[in-house]
């Protein structure tokens, strides 16, 4: 009988697993957290965050707790959501593993505190970390591709965008989420356009911040809508 045509029988070991893409701004550009490993395999590679998932717990509760051991960031002040799963037979060396993909955004997280299995954690730009020869270990850099195809395609149908914002903001500082995500600058008359107009995407506060230049911005809160309408595109910003 051919591999291929062979079923599962529950003898062939096999392990579940959750890594995490966590995105934040930080000095102007969208920047991914990486570990170093501290142990095998690829003792001293860069990866995603990420670990077992433990007898008793959840992928969420996994995905928490990996995220807490290996860096210190608390994940439930971040947007946290599933990716997709991977599971390619030849990702891991250790055993046959199926990973659980999180994507997670955050305004302008802290530096990050290594710990467990992690020898050092970084905020990386995700222009360096998607280089060969930065994020080569596992198919970390296949699930870092994903993770940001899905942050820019969520910035255009939901409000998630506002999650990047230490509140209260400026559109400002938000069409800047836009810019360095999309990697295009915006018309800012028209992104001011396209947002105030959006149902419930945000809401004034009343209250202005001084700038050096220019009159006083206008800050905003997040609104409640969760999607976007209507859509704000990149096609619509970027022809």
């Amino acid at each position: 009988m051919h591999d291929r045509e062979q079923k599962y029988d529950g003898t062939v070991p096999a392990a579940v697993t959750v890594d995490l893409v966590i995105f934040t701004i930080r000095d102007a550009a969208l920047h991914v957290l990486l570990i170093r490993r501290g142990k095998p395999p690829f003792e001293g590679e860069f990866t995603l965050p990420g670990g077992f998932v433990r007898v008793g717990e959840n992928l969420d509760e996994a995905a928490l707790r990996e995220l807490e051991e290996e860096t210190g960031v608390d994940g439930r002040t971040l947007h946290l959501e599933q990716l997709r799963t991977f599971g390619d037979s030849g990702r891991d060396p250790r055993c046959r593993t199926y990973t659980v993909a999180y994507l997670a955004l955050g305004p302008d997280l802290p530096i990050p505190v290594a710990g467990t299995d992690a020898r050092e954690a970084h905020w990386v730009p995700v222009s360096t970390a998607l280089s060969p020869t930065v994020l080569h270990a596992f198919d970390h850099a296949e699930i870092l591709k994903e993770g940001l195809d899905r942050a820019r395609a969520k910035l255009e149908y939901t409000t998630v965008a506002a999650a990047f914002c230490r509140e209260p903001f400026t559109l400002a500082d938000l069409r800047h989420v836009y810019e360095v995500t999309w990697g295009f600058p915006l018309d800012p008359s028209n992104f001011r356009r396209k947002v105030t107009k959006a149902v419930d995407f945000v809401r004034a506060t009343g209250e202005f911040r001084s700038l050096e230049v220019g009159r006083p911005a206008a800050l905003y809160r997040r609104g409640q809508a969760e999607n976007l309408f209507p859509p704000m595109t990149r096609a619509d910003h970027n022809s």
